[in-house]
């Protein structure tokens, strides 16, 4: 049995010494453990170092995925493909803990591994399998694949984070007040405690919750009857159920609005966000209060140490050196792959993150010719570099990913990298000199990777969503790109805002690389100035204690 008070290699700052336990389907702590798909798994591996640096009694709970998320590939025409393999990691610790848990009336047994806190500096992190021999191989296969997208072992998979990760706390006799969900993945663990407790006000004094994304999509769904058989009310009826939470609509429970319902409070993750949230939802009774907290990154895995002590010691010659290094690396990674060998004395434009259709991958590529005559420009060249990946499931995004490849890959300086994980990401935003974000407005929750990018020297060009209007000053620390009329149709939005993003390259951003690099250097060093500490996950951890957890 693990023993508590030997997990952690620190005394609990007073501050944050309430036990809480952190619940997420996904968490990017460092490259080895690939068992993330994209920023939720970011924000919640920056939220468990920010948490060991501030000493604070918080676990995290998730699953150890076999396969991970996939592995991203090209076929031999370099086009997209998905792979999946197994994985091991020898620098788990086996806690010999072993328990059942009953999904789809069947009883399934899991196992425990351990991230102890000394490996990556992390808060520790329990990790749940049922990969085990003990198992048949349906059941083994419900941590196999991170957001599997069968219907019933996406609904199992919750059912293992959240129930078992109820029932883990308990088996360790861990005293914890806060049960925090990152995303609604987890939600049966409130019908775990309220079997346990038997009354929703108990549940709600010790339940907080995160939502991360205004999308349908994000907010998962399904049959109440179906969850019913899956066991996901943990042996609560559907009538114990309604009694306690609410009716169902239309005989389909929403996760999201379901856990509005049983936490205490909960918290968008920009104030943008929290707006948009408190739009969303406002018409349903019986939600808890939803507030903001901004998301950030952890600057000490982000933050290039060089580039931060140039910037302190305000030496801009040391600065340029430094960026110029770490353009180079990036550029041997992107040889590596593609064959094309780009110059660091050229402006980079990346945009890099999940490939998703509103986060609008190809906007900049909309008026294909006028961008063509950018890009071939030779008095002053640019380079772009796309990277991302999509759902292994979502075509259309794959297609989008293979359509940039068709349409650029004549062009030396313009490529699509693969592999976008967290070496990657971090290559990507050290070696920018701009990064692009141009989702469609109000449907980027937060956005944090630009967050990274401004602390390494990378001026964030982006559309005023998500954490960007609580940043950005136009031509002061960042460029934001115009947005279209709210009423008019998504197709003319696309148009009206490609147009200005290539109007801001082509008038503003480009020529000042050129012809002002003082000016260029002085919205570098603001916006790397600006972005923190606010933006560092310890401002974000510091606020769960003092703003949801109290």
């Amino acid at each position: 049995m693990v023993n508590m008070k030997e997990l952690f290699p620190y005394e609990f700052d007073k501050k944050y010494s309430k036990p809480a336990a952190y619940f997420s389907m996904e968490f990017a702590i460092d490259q080895p453990l690939k068992i993330y798909s994209g920023g939720l798994g970011f924000l919640a591996g920056s939220h468990l170092r920010s948490a060991y640096e501030l000493k604070q009694n918080l676990v995290g709970v998730g699953i150890l995925w076999k396969k991970g998320y996939y592995d991203q590939e090209r076929n031999q025409d370099q086009t997209l493909r998905v792979s999946f393999r197994d994985k091991d990691y020898w620098f788990l610790t086996d806690t010999n803990i072993l328990f059942p848990i009953t999904i789809h009336g069947s009883r399934v047994f899991v196992k425990v591994y351990l991230l102890k806190p000394e490996v990556f500096k992390s808060a520790p992190l329990f990790l749940l399998s049922t990969d085990i021999p003990e198992n048949d191989y349906l059941a083994q296969t419900i941590s196999h694949r991170l957001y599997d997208p069968n219907e019933t072992t996406r609904i199992a998979q919750s059912v293992l984070l959240g129930i078992g990760g109820a029932k883990l706390i308990d088996i360790l006799e861990r005293e914890t007040e806060i049960y925090h969900m990152n995303e609604g993945h987890a939600l049966p663990m409130c019908f775990y405690l309220l079997d346990k407790f038997k009354n929703l006000n108990e549940v709600k004094k010790r339940v907080v919750f995160t939502t991360h994304t205004p999308e349908k999509a994000g907010n998962e769904e399904h049959s109440v009857p179906l969850l019913n058989s899956m066991s996901f009310f943990n042996g609560l009826t559907v009538k114990q159920v309604e009694e306690y939470v609410a009716p169902f609509e239309n005989g389909v429970l929403n996760y999201t609005l379901t856990a509005l319902r049983m936490a205490k409070k909960a918290n968008g993750v920009s104030q943008l966000h929290g707006e948009v949230s408190r739009k969303m939802w406002e018409g349903y009774k019986g939600i808890c209060e939803i507030t903001a907290i901004t998301n950030a990154q952890n600057k000490t895995y982000w933050l290039d140490p060089e580039l931060g002590d140039a910037l302190q010691k305000k030496d801009d010659a040391a600065l340029v050196k430094r960026k110029k290094e770490l353009k180079f690396k990036l550029f041997r990674t992107v040889a590596n792959q593609t064959g094309k060998l780009f110059n660091e004395n050229v402006l980079t434009i990346v945009w890099a993150r999940r490939f998703a259709g509103y986060k609008r991958a190809n906007l900049l590529l909309h008026h294909f010719d006028r961008f063509l005559k950018i890009a071939t420009n030779k008095e002053r060249p640019i380079q772009v570099i796309w990277a991302g990946k999509p759902y292994p499931e979502d075509f259309g995004a794959i297609n989008l990913f293979n359509e940039i490849y068709w349409k650029t890959k004549d062009l030396p300086n313009v490529t699509v990298v693969t592999g976008y994980e967290l070496w990657l990401s971090g290559h990507l935003k050290k070696g920018s000199d701009l990064w692009l974000n141009n989702p469609k407005l109000y449907r980027e929750a937060s956005g944090t990777s630009g967050m990274t990018a401004a602390m390494n020297a990378s001026v964030n060009l982006s559309i005023a969503d998500g954490w960007v209007p609580e940043f950005s000053k136009h031509g002061e620390n960042a460029f934001v790109i115009p947005t279209a009329d709210d009423a008019l149709a998504q197709e003319e939005k696309d148009k009206i805002e490609a147009n200005n993003l290539l109007d801001l390259l082509e008038h503003e951003i480009i020529p000042m690389y050129y012809d002002a690099p003082d000016q260029w250097m002085k919205i570098v060093k603001t916006s790397m100035t600006s972005v923190l500490p606010f933006f560092d996950s310890g401002r974000m951890a510091d606020e769960y204690y003092a703003k949801l957890y109290k």
